[in-house]
């Protein structure tokens, strides 16, 4: 059912919400209050991201996503968790929600307060050498790009991209970081194109919706493979499906409810709805 941004919808979401425990699947659309732009939405520029196959054959590749992405990361880490987040969170501390699927990597869930988090494409704080399988905390990663690469820290003209990623030009010079244990390939520790999702990441976040008796879907198109699986799930097992998003979503006919709106605004309330 389409509907528009409007309190009878919210009114009819509450009702076939109320008493139900929520799973929840987060999309770009719901940080877009924090200042990171969405992926698919009105005036959103079309990208043709650097796939996994690129990244790992080629240093020039190398050179460009750790340049974007160390600029990228610089931006991620200045955002705030917004109210939709917060919103959240909520839900989880009154025993409403069993956890958040969020396709995000800028880790504002988990800033906001929210325990049961799966990020099913990884999170952009954290990175992961190639060869010998170390993690490495992104902050003191980020401290040794910028001791490497000084001139970069004067760089003003990019442009942030949902990924965490910046468009930079002229990266002859960056000087890549290697894993300090093996010398080996360091990659952000989030799914790039080319990549799948990592089979218990996905199992946990089948999980989630397989215990929970409703689901809503917040900022989120659904185009992407691992979200309309999890919604193919919830739909084979007939639990109610509301879908916030602006704009169109590949479920919109198949939903309970649709509402065309703002992730933040509709969470928050519903939130006071289902605490009413």
């Amino acid at each position: 059912m389409q509907t528009q941004n409007g309190s009878p919808e919210i009114d009819r979401a509450a009702e076939l919400l109320s008493g139900k425990l929520i799973s929840v699947l987060t999309g770009a659309g719901i940080s877009t209050d924090s200042g990171i732009p969405d992926y698919r939405g009105e005036g959103a520029a079309v990208r043709n991201p650097m796939t996994f196959q690129q990244f790992q054959s080629d240093p020039g590749f190398r050179q460009r996503y750790w340049a974007g992405s160390h600029l990228g990361w610089k931006r991620f880490a200045a955002s705030n968790p917004n109210d939709g987040h917060a919103a959240l969170a909520e839900f989880e501390r009154r025993g409403l929600s069993n956890g958040i699927i969020t396709q995000n990597v800028d880790g504002l869930h988990l800033r906001a307060g929210s325990t049961r988090v799966v990020d099913v494409h990884g999170s952009i704080d954290r990175a992961r050498c190639l060869r010998c399988g170390q993690y490495f905390a992104r902050t003191p990663l980020a401290q040794r790009i910028s001791e490497l690469n000084p001139w970069l820290e004067e760089s003003t003209s990019h442009t942030l991209n949902p990924d965490g990623d910046a468009e930079v030009h002229d990266v002859d010079a960056f000087m890549i970081p290697e894993c300090t244990v093996c010398g080996g390939i360091l990659k952000p520790d989030v799914v790039f194109f080319g990549e799948f999702v990592p089979p218990r990441k996905f199992q946990l976040a089948s999980s989630l919706v397989d215990q929970s008796d409703a689901l809503i879907v917040a900022g989120s198109s659904l185009v992407v493979n691992s979200g309309i699986r999890l919604v193919e799930r919830a739909l084979r097992r007939h639990i109610p499906l509301i879908v916030i998003n602006r704009g169109t979503t590949k479920v919109d006919r198949r939903a309970d409810i649709k509402i065309d709106g703002g992730a933040s605004d509709i969470l928050c309330r519903l939130l006071d709805q289902l605490t009413a």
